[in-house]
């Protein structure tokens, strides 16, 4: 497994730096950073400081997903489902965090709200074509792979 060098700034003393819950997890946990505890109604999405800026090196980003735990006991997760942090983004790290369920749910301060995964990204060189080569799915959407 390849480390890499995370520089992360604390915009407030208070922040919790990310950790990964065990050796081989793929994903750090992000803490909520707040004054109070905040109650999230049912259907409603907040903005959850994390209190932190990092530097992801330039070639990679950081993508936030929900923590498993509080998206299925909870029904609390990231409101653009995965948000996605760029290498040149020094702003704080915030999470949309949106309630799926039917009932209040609160978070509190220093609690775990989403976890992010560092990965490498790949840009692409578009090449605008006419054709495109055949495959056996060819225009197959959704569902066109299963059993039928």
């Amino acid at each position: 497994m390849e480390i890499i060098r995370l520089k992360t700034k604390k915009l407030d003393e208070r922040a919790h730096m990310p950790k990964y819950a065990s050796e081989t997890a793929a994903g750090m946990d992000l803490y909520a950073l707040m004054d109070a505890p905040l109650i999230i109604h049912p259907g409603q999405t907040v903005m959850i400081h994390t209190g932190l800026a990092m530097e992801i090196p330039k070639g990679y980003a950081g993508f936030v997903y929900a923590r498993s735990g509080l998206a299925v006991k909870q029904g609390l997760a990231p409101a653009n489902k995965v948000g996605v942090v760029d290498s040149d983004y020094r702003g704080e790290i915030m999470i949309a965090l949106y309630n799926h369920s039917d009932q209040d749910r609160v978070i509190e301060d220093g609690e775990r709200a989403a976890q992010m995964v560092i990965a490498p990204v790949q840009h692409a060189w578009v090449v605008e074509c006419d054709e495109l080569s055949d495959t056996e799915r060819g225009e197959g959407g959704f569902g066109s792979t299963g059993i039928k």
